[in-house]
């Protein structure tokens, strides 16, 4: 059985009632459902984002749910890395210092150090020739890319992308599925992606499908 890193009993929130789920590392799981579901409300609880009204939500065994927002911030610069469908790269700073930022927040590293492992990141997905560049200069694809390079950057446990493929064209999809695919069965994260994208959601180990805030199948 894959390891637990997550799991929500009994979590309610403003439009969301009931949660029971557990997320596995190993595991690509993917969240669904038809718009205004709840399916980025669940995203964005499970990402410690939003505070339940009700129920538990433990990170590593730790319950987050009655933790102040100074130490739900650490635990998110930490633990979870998020993607969403607009890359959200600061225009003014190359994919390489974008890349650097949460590594010089959680100051754990020195300078060479940051840009060394940021570096490394962006030849991983294969943007090393793209590192001095701005996002301006980039495709959308390269873009997406350097964000989830940029999730990745303090090692986090868990990987939450929000419609990751929504702005992309099909061959950009195609490589960023690969990407996170990867992120879960070959290092070990546990990874969250919603998604209306039929054929990312067939490839996902586990799918959840949301309907009027509860999760009516695959909890």
């Amino acid at each position: 059985m894959p390891e637990e890193s997550l799991i929500v009993r009994g979590a309610r929130e403003h439009n969301l009632r009931n949660i029971d789920v557990t997320i596995p590392r190993d595991r690509l799981t993917v969240i669904t459902g038809l718009s205004g579901s709840g399916k980025s409300s669940l995203l964005y609880l499970l990402g410690l984002l939003d505070h339940p009204t009700d129920g538990t939500i433990r990170l590593r065994g730790q319950d987050t749910a009655t933790l102040d927002e100074d130490v739900l911030a650490q635990l998110r610069l930490v633990e979870l890395g998020f993607v969403f469908q607009f890359h959200f790269l600061l225009p003014e700073f190359s994919a390489l210092e974008n890349t650097m930022l949460p590594m010089r927040r959680l100051a754990r590293l020195n300078d060479a150090q940051i840009e060394t492992r940021a570096f490394a990141l962006l030849d991983s997905f294969g943007l090393a020739d793209q590192a001095r560049k701005l996002p301006r200069q980039l495709s959308g694809g390269q873009s997406q890319r350097v964000a989830i390079a940029r999730a990745l950057a303090n090692d986090p446990l868990l990987i939450l992308a929000d419609e990751p493929t929504g702005n992309l064209d099909s061959a950009a999809s195609a490589n960023v599925q690969t990407i996170l695919q990867q992120l879960a069965h070959s290092y070990s994260r546990a990874v969250i992606v919603v998604t209306h994208d039929r054929d990312f959601a067939a490839a996902a180990d586990r799918i959840i499908v949301m309907s009027d805030g509860r999760i009516a199948a695959g909890a």
